[in-house]
């Protein structure tokens, strides 16, 4: 019997599984030719499609790699807000630059920030909770 009551929880999940649920922080990047802190220009990286096919939601099921990624950095990201880590900033700017280096962006300078956005009313809020000093994009391109 205890074999069991040890299994039940995994094949039965709790609704008490997540502490808080809460929003997912956006995160958008910001090329620029010099080192300020970019003001305007900001781009969300990898934003979720408008729809998806039934065939590539199918096809996703069993293999999505860049998603799994995209987890990874979003909870990067949480820890970032709740925990702030080198390595979790580390780990932001080295997929963002590996990804824009492979797309062939254009700038000198890479900065991220961390936007939750939320509905109030009719009303979308965004609010910017952390915001990354620029780092030179060849210099993390070639981490």
């Amino acid at each position: 019997m205890k074999p069991l009551s040890l299994l039940l929880p995994a094949l039965i999940p709790s609704w008490n599984f997540f502490d808080v649920i809460a929003p997912s922080p956006r995160i958008e990047y910001a090329l620029t030719a010099s080192s300020a802190v970019p003001k305007r220009g900001w781009t969300e990286f990898r934003p979720r499609p408008q729809r998806v096919s039934a065939r590539t939601l199918l096809a996703r099921l069993l293999w999505n790699p860049r998603w799994n990624e995209t987890l990874f950095l979003v909870s990067c990201a949480e820890r970032l807000i709740n925990a702030p880590t080198d390595h979790s900033q580390d780990e932001i700017f080295t997929r963002l630059a590996a990804d824009l280096t492979a797309d062939g962006a254009t700038g000198d300078w890479l900065s991220f920030r961390l936007v939750f956005v939320s509905r109030e009313d009719e009303a979308i809020q965004r609010e910017v909770l952390f915001q990354s000093a620029p780092r030179r994009l060849s210099v993390i391109a070639a981490r």
